[in-house]
């Protein structure tokens, strides 16, 4: 069982300063580990993470739309714009324009952004996959919970959304 910090029948509402500091540090590194491979992968390319959550969400949702994009990663027009040029130049991702609205770019990844993008992919799920073995099914419960908590109400539509995908 892991430690949590707490001693036995402390209520996790009344976590201390130093439990949280410990959580937010936890959260840091794991996220290095979980960006360290993606970023040698991406490396590659010249690309960066920026480039990996396009990829990423565009796989997750074929056909989103550019504004969908911007909504989901947070970043301003100009930046995407940016990233969005990168991969339709290097044929990793396809730009239709929309059929009911021809002002709307829909956006779809190529073969070659579909490789590169189970390359990153799997490169994660080798990860998390390692890290829920080791944690446990009610680690992993607790810690879908925890994320899903942290996240604004905006971006726990957009994970709701996608989660109804499969």
């Amino acid at each position: 069982m892991a430690d949590t910090g707490a001693q036995s029948g402390e209520s996790l509402l009344f976590l201390t300063d130093e439990q949280l500091r410990k959580g937010i540090e936890a959260m840091f590194f794991a996220y290095r580990g979980f960006t360290a491979d993606p970023d040698r992968i991406l490396a590659e390319h010249e690309y960066g993470r920026a480039h990996h959550r396009a990829v990423h969400f565009i796989n997750r949702a074929p056909g989103t739309t550019v504004n969908n994009l911007l909504a989901i990663l947070g970043v301003t027009k100009q930046s995407l714009n940016r990233v969005l040029r990168t991969l339709i130049e290097d044929g990793l991702v396809e730009a239709r324009v929309g059929t009911r609205d021809r002002r709307e770019r829909h956006l779809y990844l190529t073969e070659a952004g579909a490789v590169l993008e189970r390359k990153l992919s799997e490169a994660q799920r080798s990860r998390m996959r390692a890290a829920y073995r080791q944690a446990g099914p009610e680690a992993v419960a607790g810690f879908r919970q925890v994320l899903e908590a942290m996240m604004d109400p905006d971006m726990r539509r957009h994970f709701a959304e996608l989660k109804e995908r499969g």
